[in-house]
């Protein structure tokens, strides 16, 4: 059976400090997104940046946010849906950081 998998970067789960600081926490860990030495970056990334931030994006986060949730994975969705209608087949979103998850 074939299929297709729409894929976008990511989301918070909900626009709450705890929420964006497990998406924060995850995206900013990947090598391939901050190319920084590990042994510099964590401890600014666990030390610094996930205890600050996360309080700050969650308030601009909620201030998008609908009563269907992140607009991101909304509008993804709604992708995923009219994509089936339209080609007949399974579709699938997932994201990169977030879930869901790839």
């Amino acid at each position: 059976m074939s299929g297709i998998l729409l894929v976008n970067l990511g989301t918070p789960s909900a626009p709450t400090p705890a929420a964006v600081r497990r998406y924060l926490a995850e995206f900013l860990s990947d090598p391939r997104v901050v190319a920084l030495p590990r042994w510099f970056w964590l401890p600014i990334l666990h030390g610094i940046v996930l205890n600050l931030r996360p309080a700050r994006s969650a308030e601009k986060y909620a201030l998008i946010w609908t009563a269907e949730g992140s607009p991101l994975a909304v509008h993804t969705a709604r992708q995923a849906k009219l994509l089936s209608e339209k080609t007949g087949l399974r579709v699938e979103f997932a994201m990169r950081y977030g879930e869901p998850a790839i």
